[in-house]
């Protein structure tokens, strides 16, 4: 069969680098379009269809990342790679939010763009091989674990059958309780790794030496308490997978040590000499804007890039309430059997009841909650009443901004509205400044506010 031939857009305002990556692409057999600047290049996309976008960040008329915004807004699937000779954190991370798939500073080498552009449409292909299964194929996208088939959870589904069978790192974002965990290991187990070890690291609540330890093992003698030889995690992952949870609770000092490891595929022991080869497969996993921490220094940019060649999003359990009825019937019949108890389904009360609370401990909460709500159930159904949510936790739900509770209970002992509508107004007026990068026409816009109305406001909140 015919090898296909790639379609690549290139987009870069300087012509001699435009006319070299036509002719560095062209011997590769790309065909390859130009265009001179920004407009020129959305007009391409809209018109045209191209497997990959390489686009200079400053183009003259319009920037990089609109192109970036208007190829994926055409085909979500368009692989678009960043290079650019100015670039910051700042800009890459930004690129990488709105969904390209490398950031290249320039000046780049010939052969490691090669290999990217290669790698990222093997992507491409592998996605599309995915998307013609047939539906048999659909029914199984839960791994046998996962439940939910929110839009939002079956783009996972979709993204974990894409890479499972590739070698690449992966980086697991979510907030607490969302089962991150969970999507690691169907990672790992649609994987030609499946039958090798899935070794789970917590990243968090571990002094550096013994975390150094936990990763790359010791030799005896090399600190207190070191009286024999240990394996570390990642030698007992070899040609398997390691699962570092919380990755972003590491020290500087352990990044370091981990960057060389994820860079060399080796490391020492504490205190040894020997080094050992391994082949690993990392995936990662953080509650945090890992992307604010490199910002704001707290985490390493190199190895951030390193650990984020892949990443999944996993949404909040308020942003897929379509799923909180399978889940409940699922923990349901879970805790059901396990109890001995004979419940046969919540209550459509009860399910309209769990829809309407926000659960800020995500789907971790809701099973800790079906589970108590099986225990106190007296009768086959789960009635609203049995959904004990405690009042702290209801509470929650008119928490204030940066951890301020308005409390409606105090409203009897009197309350300063005024005071408490002013802290919120200027928190919101604060954070949409800062998402603007100060700029008050783009903070009115987040607000729905006029520019008029937001100068008024900030000149009060002063």
């Amino acid at each position: 069969m015919k090898k296909k031939q790639y379609q690549i857009l290139v987009a870069d305002d300087e012509l001699s680098m435009r006319e070299f990556l036509e002719v560095l692409l062209s011997k590769e057999d790309y065909r390859v379009s130009l265009a001179k600047n920004g407009n020129q290049a959305v007009k391409l996309i809209q018109n045209n269809c191209y497997d990959l976008v390489l686009t200079d960040i400053r183009l003259g008329d319009i920037t990089g990342l609109d192109v970036l915004k208007e190829a994926k807004k055409k085909d979500p699937d368009t692989v678009v790679i960043m290079i650019s000779a100015y670039s910051t954190t700042e800009i890459a991370v930004a690129a990488m939010n709105e969904g390209a798939y490398d950031f290249v500073p320039k000046p780049f080498d010939n052969m490691e763009l090669k290999d990217t552009i290669a790698k990222a449409l093997e992507l491409r292909t592998l996605d599309h091989e995915k998307e013609s299964r047939s539906s048999e194929l659909k029914d199984h996208l839960h791994f046998n674990r996962i439940i939910g088939n929110s839009p939002g959870m079956q783009g996972i589904y979709k993204r974990i059958e894409q890479i499972g069978p590739t070698k690449t790192n992966v980086l697991v974002t979510g907030e607490s309780g969302t089962g991150k965990e969970l999507i690691a290991r169907a990672i790992h187990e649609n994987s030609d790794r499946r039958d090798k070890p899935f070794v789970v690291v917590n990243c968090g609540g571990i002094t550096d030496t013994l975390m150094e330890s936990e990763f790359f093992g010791h030799v005896k003698g090399s600190f207190t308490g070191a009286i024999n030889d240990k394996k570390g995690l990642f030698e007992a992952a070899h040609a398997g997978t390691i699962f570092l949870d919380e990755i972003g609770e590491l020290s500087t000092m352990l990044q370091v040590k981990l960057l060389r490891a994820v860079q060399e595929t080796a490391f020492n022991p504490v205190g040894g000499t020997k080094e050992i080869e391994v082949d690993v497969r990392i995936i990662s996993a953080t509650n945090k804007k890992l992307e604010q921490e490199v910002i704001e220094g707290n985490f390493r940019e190199d190895l951030f890039f390193r650990l984020n060649v892949i990443p999944i999003k996993v949404p909040p359990l308020r942003d897929r309430k379509g799923d909180i009825e399978l889940l409940s019937a699922h923990f349901a019949k879970k805790y059901s059997d396990k109890m001995n108890k004979d419940i046969v389904k919540l209550s459509s009360y009860a399910i309209d009841f769990l829809n309407k609370y926000s659960f800020p401990g995500n789907v971790r909460e809701l099973e800790n909650l079906i589970e108590r709500s099986v225990a106190l159930s007296s009768t086959n159904i789960i009635l609203p009443e049995s959904l004990t949510i405690s009042m702290h936790k209801k509470r929650r739900w008119i928490e204030g901004i940066k951890g301020q509770r308005f409390d409606l209970e105090d409203v009897e002992q009197g309350v300063d509205l005024d005071e408490i509508l002013s802290t919120i107004e200027t928190a919101y007026l604060k954070k949409a400044m800062e998402l603007s990068g100060g700029n008050k026409s783009k903070a009115a816009d987040y607000l729905k506010l006029s520019l008029r109305s937001i100068r008024y406001r900030l000149d009060k909140s002063s």
